[in-house]
């Protein structure tokens, strides 16, 4: 088995922890993975996941060792609870590399959401979002979240021009510059205006060397966001600060940590 390495080792400059902070084990983790997906995923150990209706098991760890690069493209679950996502109303700075969220287990993606463009296709379901219709994915009740979501920035007129008109939601495509798929396309990510987003990309950075980290969107979206199980690609190094993707286990892992964007 390839070591395991816990985020507090990763995120030294950004990581802010209270008296409580602890480092879970991977036990630990696959559990609140376990239960973030209820109906879906069955049970689990710091050994292998077990999906419910059906006979199929995935490794934890699938033994590969892997560089941050190779991580992002093609990451094992251990791999994707590897750093710690750090939540909150406040603002970091992320460390170089510092992408918890973005290393992502596609086979695992696959079995909650749907193989293929049509199987994801079939969970989508209408969401209301300021004047607009975005298709979400109903599984795991992500569309629910994000009406939740919208229910608690409806009466916040002075943050709508941040909000609309969205991005999207559904789209069957590959992470750019990558080959593993976006999580756009299994309709559990939805991105804000593109007005007033940055992207590591656009700042002119290169893989593992972005020269600026920029966010224009107001802290108060991104907390209630957090809030209802979504993480936000502005926490990540390799930033895209329009960008919210539903991923519970990670908002549960931080809080059982103890770990916090906030001081």
């Amino acid at each position: 088995m390839k070591s395991f390495i816990l985020g507090f080792a990763l995120v030294t400059s950004t990581l802010v922890a209270s008296a409580q902070a602890r480092e879970l084990t991977l036990a630990e983790k696959v559990d609140i993975l376990v239960k973030s997906y209820p109906g879906i995923i069955k049970d689990g150990s710091d050994k292998a996941v077990t999906f419910a209706g059906s006979a199929k098991t995935m490794p934890v760890d699938d033994g590969v060792a892997r560089d941050h690069f190779q991580k992002l493209e093609s990451g094992d679950i251990v791999d994707s609870l590897e750093q710690i996502y750090l939540a909150g109303p406040c603002e970091t700075k992320p460390d170089v590399n510092f992408d918890p969220g973005r290393i992502r287990a596609e086979p695992l993606m696959k079995l909650i959401y749907g193989g293929s463009r049509k199987e994801v296709a079939g969970n989508l379901v209408p969401v209301k979002w300021f004047g607009e219709t975005l298709q979400v994915t109903k599984v795991n009740g992500v569309n629910k979240a994000l009406e939740a979501v919208r229910d608690e920035l409806v009466s916040r007129s002075d943050l709508r021009k941040y909000l609309t008109p969205s991005a999207g939601v559904f789209n069957w495509r590959k992470v750019a510059g990558q080959q593993n798929l976006s999580v756009h396309s299994f309709g559990a990510a939805v991105d804000l205006n593109t007005k007033f987003a940055d992207y590591w990309v656009w700042s002119g950075g290169k893989p593992g060397r972005v020269p600026v980290y920029k966010n224009k969107f107001p802290m108060e979206i991104v907390a209630i966001f957090e809030k209802h199980g979504f993480i936000w690609g502005g926490r990540w190094y390799h930033y895209d600060t329009m960008h919210f993707e539903y991923r519970p286990e990670l908002l549960e892992i931080a809080k059982r940590s103890g770990v916090s964007a906030c001081k």
